[in-house]
């Protein structure tokens, strides 16, 4: 169950290798696993991820769940976090498990690691990503949302100290966005052109979300004209998504990924 202690999976090499915890909840190898991939600051024991997890039991399904370096249980300092870094542990561990079968879903950052993951693992064809459900995704926030609002203070406190902190609504401790990470996220933007997942996407987003607008959202579909995409816009639903009705609305779009595969 969810107090089950992790595993752990060692990424990267020399004094860059961290242990990324890990874990799987059983499902057999031939339908697909469900892979939950978290937000910026959060973890595997967030709400929305013991909620697939209890969602994926009930359908005989696997489910994958990870904390990125810097972290919940995972080793690594957090401010040596990039978008590229926290998607190499997210493909580390899903290479691991060896599922052949996906469903990816991601939510805020992890939207972003997912659109990323995605990508790679059809260049490597190691695993087929059957679909993904995206909560209030982020993808390029760096660029798009963080950029524009900076003022004088965060501009000169990243160019001196190499990052900047701002107040979180959801922890007693700042958020911390390095120049590392801003500049990694470059490297790794999504909303350039065509996105093409080879899978249906589910996106859930609330419309009164004071960190990732509900527009946001609707540009990512705009990127998204080859595939198969349903967006949910939740009135008077906010970043976290995590009430009982959202809880909800997230179960009902991970069955219409799954026909003909449960009972």
């Amino acid at each position: 169950m969810a107090d089950e202690k992790p595993h752990f999976l060692s990424v990267g090499k020399g004094a860059d290798a961290r242990d990324i915890a890990w874990r799987l909840s059983g499902g057999p190898k031939d339908r697909p696993a469900l892979v939950w991939l978290g937000g910026y600051r959060s973890d595997m024991k967030g709400t929305k991820a013991l909620e697939l997890e209890s969602f994926a039991r009930e359908k005989g399904l696997a489910c994958l769940r990870l904390d990125y370096s810097g972290h919940g249980e995972s080793g690594g300092e957090f401010r040596d976090g990039t978008i590229s870094r926290w998607l190499e542990e997210a493909l580390a561990i899903i290479v691991h498990a060896g599922f052949m079968r996906l469903i990816l879903v991601g939510s805020s950052m992890g939207g972003w690691i997912a659109l990323r993951a995605v990508a790679e693992l059809r260049k490597r064809e190691t695993a087929i990503v059957e679909g993904m459900v995206l909560i209030a995704p982020a993808p390029d926030f760096t660029i798009d949302l963080i950029e524009p609002s900076l003022g004088e203070t965060e501009r000169q406190s990243l160019a001196e100290k190499g990052y900047f902190e701002e107040h979180s609504e959801y922890s007693p401790e700042p958020n911390i966005f390095t120049a590392k990470l801003m500049d990694d996220g470059r490297a790794n933007r999504v909303l350039t052109g065509i996105i093409e997942t080879g899978c249906p996407v589910h996106i859930l987003q609330g419309m009164q979300d004071p960190d990732v607008p509900w527009r946001h959202a609707m540009k990512l579909v705009e990127h998204l004209p080859a595939d198969d995409v349903v967006i949910s816009l939740v009135k008077d639903g906010d970043h976290r998504l995590s009430r009982p009705e959202d809880l909800a609305l997230m179960r009902r779009a991970l069955e219409a990924l799954l026909p003909g595969d449960h009972g």
